[in-house]
């Protein structure tokens, strides 16, 4: 009997067995991620997930693998969330129009119920068992639960000096705090849908941009990202390379100012700027179409969509 020996191939250029090239290249990439794994060790990161994205179950899947790695290496991740599609197709199914004053959704007292249900009854609990479902821990921290954003009624006026009447719409005006830090400490991740209570322990429907923004500011979070459909900040949005990788708060009120910031991206951007005034290192914009783009953003030293610093 011949017995045949099997030698290893090996790549030319490094004489590395060829089997091992992928595995280092695997430990390269752990190896940049480390000094920043380092550097936000025990920091909050406030993520606001929103838009078409929360309609992808392949990247909602993809992008939760990528808070509960965040956690798993020591980062204090919450999450909070929007779904005013969803809220729009329930509302179609309930026979009522959806009605939009100056971008905000009209909320009366039905279409307050109807939020509140898809929110915290569907989109938090569904978030919170994917999560469950991968191995991490979470908890919906809201008025079915344990309520944390405190709000009161958004009020607005017109060019004329007069109140524009949104029902039931409120903004941020704090938290519970020790509530969402005890459950960060408890390695938890909660998560919030864009729900607040106000004084009168009524609810109120809120921007879950601005709610998300409200919340890093109050904790003095390392960073705020935005997670939705968008890449980021284009100079025009035809064109995939004039995306921004980088921008300053003056430069993108200049942007703002231009137009070529506009329409649903201006109280976004706006939000990101009052969070950077308050004390919140960075803020970044990033597509969760792309797979792992949270992580490419935190723990690469090139990123993937736009981060905005003062």
């Amino acid at each position: 009997m011949t017995i045949k020996t099997s030698r290893q191939n090996h790549s030319v250029e490094t004489g590395i067995p060829l089997g091992q090239e992928d595995a280092i290249r695997k430990a390269k990439t752990l190896l940049e991620a480390l000094s920043w794994i380092q550097q936000f060790r025990d920091r909050h990161v406030i993520i606001k997930l929103g838009g078409s994205a929360l309609e992808n179950e392949k990247s909602v899947r993809s992008f939760l693998t990528d808070v509960i790695f965040m956690e798993s290496v020591g980062v204090r991740p919450i999450l909070v969330h929007g779904g005013g599609k969803a809220i729009s197709s329930a509302m179609s199914k309930a026979g009522i129009e959806p009605r939009f004053v100056r971008g905000r959704r009209y909320t009366d007292e039905k279409t307050l119920e109807i939020a509140a249900e898809v929110l915290a009854g569907d989109i938090c609990e569904q978030l919170v068992g994917e999560i469950q479902s991968q191995g991490g821990r979470a908890v919906g921290l809201n008025h079915l639960t344990q309520p944390v954003l405190i709000g009161e009624q958004l009020k607005m006026e017109d060019s004329c000096g007069e109140p524009i009447d949104l029902g039931r719409v409120g903004h941020v005006v704090d938290i519970h705090r020790e509530v969402l830090l005890a459950t960060c400490r408890s390695h938890t991740i909660p998560v919030l849908p864009s729900i607040a209570m106000d004084q009168e322990n009524r609810k109120l429907n809120v921007n879950a941009d601005t709610a998300a923004a409200a919340v890093a500011r109050m904790i003095h979070a390392e960073k705020l990202v935005f997670v939705s459909d968008v890449p980021g900040i284009f100079l025009d949005r035809d064109d995939p390379t004039s995306l921004q990788s980088h921008l300053t708060a003056e430069r993108c009120r200049e942007l703002i100012a231009e137009g070529i910031i506009d329409a649903g991206m201006v109280p976004k951007v706006e939000a990101a700027l009052d969070a950077l005034q308050a004390g919140v290192k960075k803020v970044h914009l990033i597509d969760a179409r792309i797979p792992h783009s949270l992580m490419l953003e935190i723990y690469s030293n090139q990123g993937i969509g736009t981060e905005i610093v003062l």
